[in-house]
């Protein structure tokens, strides 16, 4: 069976809106937002643990770790494991500026002697727990190095490994390169037969994803942006009718008030606005009102009037 997984995207998959895909199109992976270990290993853990935060309802889900100290992912692991996730996730794979330029993210794909320290130790941490370790990545650095790079990935014997079709330095304005995805999975089968791929970059559709995982021998492919343009995606369902859409965003508000409480900024949920309401004659309009509001009531308050 092929693997749907949703994409894990900075303040935007979190567990609210996770729980709100639960109800209206659940991938058969979730991914936590991206927690740094050192973040959470320092004085300011306050800051970062609210990103590993889920519920029962969410399962399958996997924890997305990020840093380059090994020691660090050990103390977060000792942590995390007592949450009972359904994997862990190395991510190699952020470009950011911030992240790369401390020899994190994709920037470790240039340091496989350190990758190689981390990955043994997120399995050593992990032993006897049954929880499976990932990494996801890109194509290469500043090259295609599928032989190099993903082959040394392979030989590490992971459970899964999820390749973004994309080097570190491109941007979306270069589409992902499916094809090279392929060559990454028909290298799999001489080198990890076990090992699982999945496909990500600039899917549009579950329909898109098969297709492509058929085409290219893969296990799965990961969604991300194209959530926000229909959050009912992973169901297969489009053109969700005008009143099925206010009440999803509706859930949503309700549930951020109730889930988060204050202790995030109200005005972070305006993103979501576009991605429930769209393709009806008065969304434009709508969406005016909620993106002038001042407040979670007031926002609710017009869903409400308006339901």
């Amino acid at each position: 069976m092929l693997i749907k997984a949703l994409a894990p995207m900075e303040g935007v998959t979190d567990s609210v809106f996770r729980q709100v895909l639960c109800d209206i199109g659940k991938p058969d992976l979730f991914f936590t937002e991206f927690l740094n270990v050192e973040g959470f290993c320092s004085k300011g853990r306050k800051n970062v643990e609210h990103r590993i935060k889920f519920t029962k309802k969410e399962h399958p889900i996997v924890i997305q770790l990020w840093g380059n100290n090994p020691a660090m992912y050990v103390e977060t692991i000792k942590e995390i494991k007592k949450l009972k996730p359904d994997g862990i996730n190395i991510n190699i794979g952020c470009s950011v500026h911030d992240v790369i330029s401390g020899g994190r993210g994709s920037a470790l794909i240039n340091n496989k002697p350190l990758v190689k320290e981390i990955i043994d130790a997120v399995k050593n941490s992990l032993e006897g727990t049954g929880i499976p370790v990932y990494v996801k990545t890109r194509l290469g650095f500043d090259k295609v190095d599928i032989e190099g790079w993903i082959g040394f990935l392979l030989e590490q014997d992971l459970d899964m490994i999820i390749i973004h079709g994309r080097l570190s330095k491109e941007t979306y304005a270069v589409p992902a390169n499916w094809n090279l995805i392929g060559k990454c999975a028909d290298l799999r089968d001489k080198v990890s037969p076990s090992t699982k791929i999945l496909g990500n970059g600039d899917l549009k559709d579950i329909y898109q994803g098969e297709e492509y995982c058929k085409k290219y021998n893969l296990d799965g492919f990961m969604i991300g942006r194209g959530i926000l343009n229909n959050p009912w995606l992973f169901s297969g369902r489009e053109n969700i009718p005008r009143e099925e859409r206010i009440q999803a965003l509706l859930k949503h508000l309700m549930l951020f008030q109730e889930f988060w409480g204050e202790s995030k900024p109200f005005d972070c949920q305006k993103k979501y606005v576009k991605a429930y309401l769209n393709n009806f004659d008065d969304a434009g309009i709508l969406r005016k009102k909620l993106l002038e509001s001042r407040s979670l009531d007031e926002m609710i308050g017009v869903l409400k009037d308006i339901s």
